[in-house]
């Protein structure tokens, strides 16, 4: 594919471009992402006189993060990764004999701990749902299925009626990829399920023409991601909850205070549905601010 060490950065790009659309099938946003990062690149080292790839030196890559100012450390470090994808690509394909990107790291990017609410602000939040009417039913039972197992929005939106298990009291998820999860339902999340099932969905489902969705609309239709966020949204401002909401908070705040009951990691990995337990692990780092708190009230030598 490639045109050996007289590979100009142009060819190289496209090469590459056509190499991770094609071969590696990569979704159109992924490769535009790629295209978008690159672009800068070529502009970079062309302001540095280089022209072909053959030509790049550590210098020239290693210059290219302090000529992005402005940008958030999550998209410098997302186009550094571009970057040393490039120059793996025109290694392997014989355009370099050496990988100039090879040690150049991308800057490190902070950890952002998931903000969970405390299980007074969570019960505050579901409990300020009404159930006198279809909607509120269905709110609270959204409510109660998203902190009850810890699913994504968007795993909860495509549920199916044949999804709830009642006599095993357990919930199909359905994940990243398609992966599917079976997850407990407790008692709280069953009983406001099957009031929702026998007093609200039939009257929300009335308004549209059939559908197998278990979270419908009031015109009878499925429950999109946004409207189910704004549900969320809707009761913390009920419950006079301050603390910081987003998508994720009752996936965050299931996870966290699982963690806090004692439960083990590997369990929650496979609760949420992560593919891999470091993941998971950020969840154990957000109660570090309580173990210090513990440590200082009581151990005897802790207070200097």
């Amino acid at each position: 594919m490639g045109h050996g060490l007289g590979t100009s950065l142009e060819s190289a790009v496209r090469q590459y471009l056509a190499y991770v659309s094609i071969e590696r099938a990569m979704s159109a946003n992924t490769v535009a992402a790629y295209r978008r990062d690159l672009v800068k690149y070529l502009a970079h080292l062309k302001a540095r006189g280089v022209e072909r790839i053959a030509d790049v030196t550590e210098e020239d890559v290693a210059s290219f993060a302090e000529d992005l100012p402005g940008l958030a450390t999550t998209s410098i470090a997302r186009a550094m990764t571009s970057v040393r994808s490039f120059h793996r690509f025109a290694l392997e394909e014989g355009m370099t004999q050496v990988n100039p990107a090879a040690d150049v790291r991308p800057p490190k990017i902070p950890s952002r701990l998931p903000h969970a609410l405390t299980i007074e602000e969570v019960t505050r939040l579901i409990e300020s749902t009404p159930t006198d009417n279809p909607v509120g039913l269905r709110d609270r039972a959204l409510l109660e299925l998203l902190y009850g197992t810890g699913a994504r929005i968007s795993e909860a939106v495509t549920l199916t009626a044949d999804d709830v298990d009642a006599a095993e009291r357990t919930v199909r998820l359905f994940g990243k990829g398609r992966k599917e999860r079976v997850v407990p339902l407790g008692s709280y999340a069953m009983k406001a399920l099957a009031a929702y099932t026998v007093r609200g969905r039939p009257a929300l489902a009335a308004h549209g023409i059939g559908s197998p969705f278990l979270f419908l609309n009031k015109r009878g239709r499925p429950l999109s991601r946004q409207s189910a966020w704004a549900i969320i949204q809707e009761a913390a401002e009920r419950a006079h909850v301050t603390t910081h909401i987003s998508p994720h908070s009752l996936r965050h705040s299931f996870a966290t205070h699982l963690l806090q009951g004692g439960a083990d990691v590997r369990v929650v990995q496979e609760l949420l549905g992560h593919a891999s337990v470091t993941t998971t692990q950020i969840y154990t780092m957000v109660s570090r601010d309580t173990v210090r708190e513990v440590y200082a009230a009581a151990h005897p030598r802790a207070i200097t």
